[in-house]
């Protein structure tokens, strides 16, 4: 992958992979999530990824969303556990325009009261809207069962009572302590020659100041296995099953990612998939999820149920992962799960906007980016006996939590 990669004076990371397209991907991201907050500022890195659209020194809200649409542009973030992502997409002739404003919404956001009070009910109509969706809250709630108290096992939404306490003080000394510029990538893709777009960026976020990071993320608490029965209100039962895992520096983190694909991947020949759904008909919904994070990581398999079905879906899973434990994959076996894996990032890839993401967040945590021929070949480096040994370190039934949401 051709990348023309630069760091500015205050620390702000970049980088740009050229391609022959007429839209055009940018977004800064920031190495600062719901990991980073303190007890009393739980759902803060969430709500300023909101409020942040809510007014600059120079821009109301309106003028913030139409900036982009006015022209068939589009504006958005997100925020995970370890990072925040401002990011839009656009014509590529109005690459200045976009960039203009993500570097006036990080940087010189006013967080009006009026605005802040009213964007509070919203994010609380979004935890409510949560709570009604069991199939992702389990994912959730599993984390805070494996990393108990600490902030990774919270919510990354926060609660009703957090969220209405923020005042903007708080925002602005959360962002002050968290949002250091050598913890910022800021990533293109799109067609414009490397010396052009280099300049925009010296143009704007060359001129801020420099706020480096000088302590590193504390620890999580030590894993103990634990199996937690809930009844709940719903119309189905839903289950969650799994282990600490790598985390993101890891070198098994890849054949992890491989095994995680092949048992409960998207793919609708995952080997939990033709157990539950195909040969028994007992779920609907499975899914596979391995999740690596700074010194630490989380695998779980989920999958919804009838009430009837919760011990033998449970067997099945097990199964399945002693499977994977007990005997090596065959080489048909192995060159097909290397192939699906390869597939499926090449199909992702072709989503720019992810692309460009992907390519961010890579640089952010590694400074480089692996090329896909470059990932191939990892990926086809990786050895039955490998696999093996992995299943057995993180597959290992007695290191197993559970957590059910029992239909009442």
């Amino acid at each position: 992958m051709n990348l023309f990669t630069h760091t500015l004076p205050n620390g702000i990371r970049v980088v740009h992979h050229r391609i022959a397209s007429p839209v055009g991907h940018c977004g800064l991201i920031i190495n600062t999530g719901s990991r980073d907050e303190q007890d009393n500022e739980h759902g803060m890195a969430h709500f300023i990824e909101h409020v942040i659209f809510k007014g600059t020194q120079k821009r109301k809200t309106w003028h913030i969303l139409s900036r982009l649409e006015d022209v068939g542009g589009e504006l958005n973030a997100y925020t995970s556990k370890e990072e925040t992502a401002i990011y839009a997409s656009y014509l590529i002739e109005d690459f200045e325009r976009a960039l203009e404003l993500l570097h006036d919404i990080t940087f010189h956001s006013v967080f009006p009261e009026k605005e802040l009070i009213k964007e509070k009910e919203v994010i609380i109509d979004e935890i409510n809207s949560y709570k009604d969706n069991p199939a992702e809250l389990i994912i959730d709630d599993f984390e805070e069962l494996v990393f108990n108290d600490g902030p990774m096992g919270r919510n990354i939404l926060g609660t009703a009572e957090s969220v209405r306490s923020f005042t903007r003080d708080d925002i602005i000394r959360f962002i002050q302590n968290n949002y250091h510029t050598d913890q910022m990538v800021l990533c293109m893709v799109g067609n414009m020659e490397s010396e052009k777009f280099l300049k925009i960026v010296h143009k704007y976020f060359g001129k801020e100041s420099a706020n480096f990071r000088h302590s590193q993320r504390p620890p999580t608490s030590t894993y103990k296995p634990t199996s937690i029965h809930k009844e709940l209100d719903t119309f189905q039962s839903h289950i969650t099953l799994g282990n600490i895992a790598y985390d993101l520096e890891n070198p098994k983190r890849l054949g992890l990612s491989l095994l995680s694909n092949l048992i409960g991947g998207p793919g609708m020949n995952s080997r939990l998939n033709m157990a539950l759904r195909e040969k028994n008909g007992i779920a609907y919904n499975i899914e596979s999820i391995y999740s690596p994070y700074y010194q630490t990581g989380v695998f779980s398999i989920y999958f919804g149920t009838d009430r009837q079905n919760i011990d033998r879906s449970i067997r099945i899973a097990r199964r399945e992962l002693a499977r994977l434990r007990d005997k090596k994959l065959g080489q048909l076996q192995l060159h097909k799960a290397r192939r699906q894996l390869k597939g499926q990032i090449a199909i992702a890839n072709e989503n720019k906007e992810n692309l460009m993401l992907s390519i961010g967040k890579s640089f952010l945590l590694y400074n480089k980016v692996d090329s896909l021929t470059d990932l191939y070949t990892k990926i086809d480096n990786l050895t039955a006996s490998d696999l093996l040994e992995i299943a057995n370190e993180i597959f290992d039934d007695n290191q197993l939590s559970y957590l059910i949401y029992e239909q009442s």
